[in-house]
């Protein structure tokens, strides 16, 4: 989302997500590079919450595993 062309890639996305019948969508809106560092300094991190199925949590409370899994699907940063 940095261009403007990927921000029209993503309005696109979410246009054709709700054309197809979709009625929800969330997003995090937090860097790889803050993800990393929260789970690294947790301790620093405390107020630090992510969306995680539906519902919002800290991340610094969630499982190793967990914070890899939604590390990994955070690492598609750029459009």
């Amino acid at each position: 989302m940095a261009t403007k062309r990927g921000q029209a890639n993503l309005g696109a996305m979410i246009q054709s997500y709700f054309a197809l019948g979709a009625f929800h969508v969330q997003f995090n809106t937090v860097s790889t590079e803050t993800l990393r560092k929260a789970q690294a300094h947790p301790e620093d991190y405390k107020d630090l919450l992510v969306r995680v199925a539906g519902y919002s949590t800290q991340f610094v409370n969630l499982s190793k595993s967990m914070q890899d899994s939604i590390i990994a699907r955070n690492a598609h940063e750029t459009f």
